[in-house]
């Protein structure tokens, strides 16, 4: 019994103590940066500035070989669409991100007895701007990738392990997914709101 209880915590010992291998593993292609995308159930700027960094990281960066591609790929058919289909929807992810972002410095509506306060709400604003701003050249790009993904050679070509892809590709195409509409209308709020700050004086409450 003494012989089994030293060999027991010797066996122990040796798995805690003894120094382990562990495999690295390198950030490369598209889908290992797309794969670092994550969404909180409440995000903050720093966990929206790092989701846009790494999408973004994921645009500029080389596919993997198809062998290893987030999807089944059969054919060069295949993988082209995968392709126009993995781009168009980063950039639908890079809208969200930033919408995301300029919702956080967002004053939806402007008060009288805010003009103390009316130098912070603008900067704040400012920043809502410049992300909605952000958010149009997305759009242009997404839409971009989802014209390449629906040309009329693909028409019969779905890929399943993307079903949600090629459900964003389709609502696109058929106007039902119009980020631009959306955001157009939230640019001419925020700058509404800020003409409303700027207008502000000391007499204002």
């Amino acid at each position: 019994m003494k012989r089994f209880f030293a060999l027991f915590f010797f066996t122990v010992s040796f798995f805690i103590f003894s120094p382990q291998k562990t495999s690295a593993y390198m950030v490369k292609y598209k889908e290992d940066y797309y794969k670092l995308f994550h969404v909180h159930y409440q995000q903050y700027p720093d966990d929206v500035m790092e989701n846009i960094y790494w999408l973004e990281q994921a645009v500029k960066a080389d596919f993997c070989n198809p062998l290893y591609a987030n999807v089944k790929i059969d054919d060069e058919k295949d993988w082209e669409k995968y392709r126009y289909l993995f781009m168009m929807h980063i950039n639908l992810k890079l809208i969200e991100q930033h919408m995301r972002l300029g919702r956080i410095y967002d004053k939806k509506t402007v008060k009288f007895y805010d003009a103390p306060w009316k130098d912070i709400y603008i900067e704040n604003l400012q920043k809502t701007l410049s992300c909605y701003q952000a958010g149009l050249y997305y759009w242009q790009e997404a839409k971009l990738w989802a014209e390449k993904a629906n040309v009329k050679r693909f028409q019969f070509l779905t890929l399943t392990d993307i079903q949600n892809w090629e459900d964003e590709r389709e609502r696109i195409g058929n106007g039902k997914l119009n980020y631009e509409k959306i955001l157009n209308r939230e640019i001419a709020r925020v700058q509404k709101n800020i003409s409303d700050f700027e207008s502000m004086t000391d007499k204002t409450y």
